[in-house]
């Protein structure tokens, strides 16, 4: 017999588990209503990463962290900043510059 057209034998691959792990998928829906509204933020901006869509990001995770469907962790291990930054130290006098238009050097800033 010929095993014409068939893939022949196919090399075993070992799977890799997820780096954060598995989590239980939301069956009952406790934070659907915070997903829809962060996927219509992403469509309504279309896929730019804004800070309104980042918040409902934050925002789905802590309601995944607060119904024990994930675990968990602190949001700058997630990829999110901290909320309270630590005020940076400005040894320039300039008085050049207004209070308001603070920013990193080459910064871009519309």
């Amino acid at each position: 017999m010929s095993t014409f057209g068939s893939p022949g034998t196919l090399p075993t691959t070992k799977p890799t588990p997820p780096q954060r792990g598995s989590f239980p998928l939301d069956h009952d829906g406790e934070c659907k209503h915070v997903m829809k509204t962060y996927l219509d933020c992403i469509k309504k901006v279309k896929g730019v990463n804004e800070d309104q869509c980042r918040m409902l990001a934050k925002s789905y995770l802590a309601c995944r962290m607060e119904c024990n469907l994930m675990a968990k962790d602190e949001f700058k291990n997630l990829g999110f900043k901290d909320d309270h930054p630590q005020p940076k130290q400005n040894n320039n006098n300039n008085n050049n510059n207004n209070s308001d238009e603070k920013g990193v050097k080459g910064e871009l800033r519309w």
